[in-house]
């Protein structure tokens, strides 16, 4: 078989509509955007149609879309901007959220620009939104930062609840939606949101380049100082392949999300169910039959000698799969948010991730080969 690919959490392949797309601009459009002469119009004109189609697709206008790196630099953008250009002084997270975020709000209150507050968790992994409210009453201004699903165990909070909560208390809410975007709809005209980012390569688009949602009117400047590109807001020419590529990518993604995500979720259930027929002791690291991401699926085995190779054995049967964040790949420390979440040490954890292109005959293969490690015979057919 082929190699199997459950890491879609990661990253996606590039789907092929999104390279079509791409391949007439890469070869042909190569003015600078910025310039005034014929054929920096043309690339200006494919970057502004590329802004219109995001914009239209999250129902806001395309003032309030500016072209970025990716998640990363986005999440920074919206949190250190809201605290150098609106004044904010209290920022309220968990210590689940991607390093993204928890990593910025570690810099940002050791440089004492800002203090963190950080909400208690729920025994199934959600935040503890009366523990939100009540420090939603501290003393600010405050920005509330909630991923809207976790990339590790996939558990989502409730957007909408969120942004209301925020909105009673006058306070700034950013959501990262880097695992949600082209997964789940948006209707940013009717969610008191501020800010909401998104990465290309997590919807089949290509590798390198995001976005970020500001609502308008909130007076940010910019975290990336240079030429004037993205109207002011973002130094550095535009990665225009990238940028066509990406709005055509979430085109497609909600193209097709109907279809996509009944395939997904009856995957997922699928390869659950299988997994607790054939290994005993199996867990579920979050809510994952509740309020959860239907693409991911964090699978908990029980302890094992050959439990610390279990990744590498099916790395080895053909297997891709994460031990948690990709983003965390190559370290020696363990997942912070399965820690966060108080999954037991002796436990071995594994990240499964789901795509449209997925079977149900690669989740057969696993389930075998994750049997033969374990010394189970298998109860599914050969």
């Amino acid at each position: 078989m082929a190699k199997i690919y459950f890491d879609n959490a990661a990253t996606t392949p590039l789907h092929p509509e999104v390279l079509e797309a791409m391949i007439p601009v890469m070869s042909s459009v190569f003015g600078n955007p910025s310039s005034t002469h014929a054929l920096g119009r043309v690339a200006r004109t494919e970057i502004e149609k590329a802004r219109k189609t995001v914009a239209q697709l999250l129902n806001c206008a395309p003032a309030e879309i500016f072209f970025t790196s990716g998640g990363t630099e986005a999440d920074n953008m919206a949190i250190r901007c809201s605290v150098h250009d609106l004044g904010v002084k209290h920022l309220i997270s968990t210590r689940i959220e991607h390093h993204a975020v928890t990593h910025t709000l570690d810099s940002v209150e050791a440089d004492g620009l800002a203090r963190v507050s950080y909400l208690r968790l729920l025994p199934n992994g959600h935040a503890d939104m009366a523990h939100l409210e009540a420090l939603l009453q501290e003393e600010g201004p405050t920005l509330v930062t909630l991923m809207h699903g976790n990339n590790e165990i996939g558990n989502m909070i409730d957007l909408q609840e969120v942004a209301q909560l925020c909105k009673q208390y006058q306070a700034y809410f950013h959501s990262d939606t880097v695992q949600t975007m082209g997964y789940f709809p948006f209707d940013l005209q009717n969610t008191p949101i501020d800010f909401l980012n998104g990465a290309a390569h997590k919807f089949n688009g290509p590798k390198g380049v995001g976005f970020i949602y500001i609502r308008g009117g909130l007076g940010i400047k910019p975290l990336l100082h240079g030429g004037a590109q993205e109207r002011n807001m973002r130094g550095g020419t535009e990665n225009l392949y990238g940028i066509v590529g990406m709005a055509k990518a979430l085109e497609i993604a909600y193209r097709d999300l109907e279809e996509k995500e009944a395939h997904i979720r009856t995957l997922r259930q699928y390869m659950a169910d299988r997994l607790l027929e054939n290994i005993p002791g199996i867990q579920f690291n979050g809510d994952y039959q509740g309020r959860s991401l239907y693409t991911v699926l964090n699978v908990s085995f029980p302890a094992h000698p050959k439990g610390e190779m279990l990744l590498f054995n099916l790395d080895i049967a053909g297997i891709c799969a994460s031990g948690g964040s990709a983003c965390s790949s190559g370290s020696n420390v363990g997942s912070h948010v399965l820690a966060g979440i108080g999954v037991a040490e002796d436990r071995h954890n594994i990240r499964f991730s789901f795509g449209k292109q997925n079977t149900k005959e690669e989740v057969d293969f696993t389930v075998r080969q994750l049997c033969e490690i374990f010394d189970i015979q298998p109860k599914l057919t050969a």
